[in-house]
């Protein structure tokens, strides 16, 4: 039995940068106002299943992502996880991380150890973040 990929009929989260090889995409997450994703439109499961040329603009991707949030939501630290065990699509997390975050220093995906804290100012940015992404992929 074929099993239907998630990313292939879905896009993810909101879409803010569509091309013919990627989207990028806001994740809505309450505890990570930020929270990006890279994701490879055609299926595939591993970085090398692209060829090289495709991996590079792949990973130029994730670095301009990785450089806009960086930029507007100044995390104390960036996390990069490329994971697919839960759907197997290539995809690249892009995540602000801050020393008051519910997980920190654990991962996102560990128990969170209290709240998040100063949420709104956070998702504040969110309008400037779009636009510094949109700018960075404009041709």
């Amino acid at each position: 039995m074929t099993q239907v990929c998630e990313l292939c009929t879905v896009d993810g989260g909101e879409v803010i940068v569509n091309t013919t090889q990627l989207r990028v995409v806001l994740i809505d997450d309450a505890n990570y106002p930020g929270f990006c994703r890279v994701i490879w439109n055609a299926h595939a499961k591993e970085m090398t299943d692209l060829p090289i040329s495709d991996r590079s603009s792949l990973m130029q991707a994730v670095c301009k992502v990785e450089q806009a949030v960086r930029d507007v939501m100044q995390p104390h630290k960036i996390n990069l996880a490329s994971l697919g065990n839960m759907v197997p699509h290539l995809h690249w997390h892009v995540i602000p991380r801050y020393l008051d975050d519910a997980h920190f220093p654990n991962p996102i995906w560990a128990n969170a150890d209290r709240s998040s804290l100063d949420i709104d100012a956070k998702r504040a940015l969110l309008p400037t973040l779009r636009a510094q992404i949109q700018s960075m992929f404009a041709i």
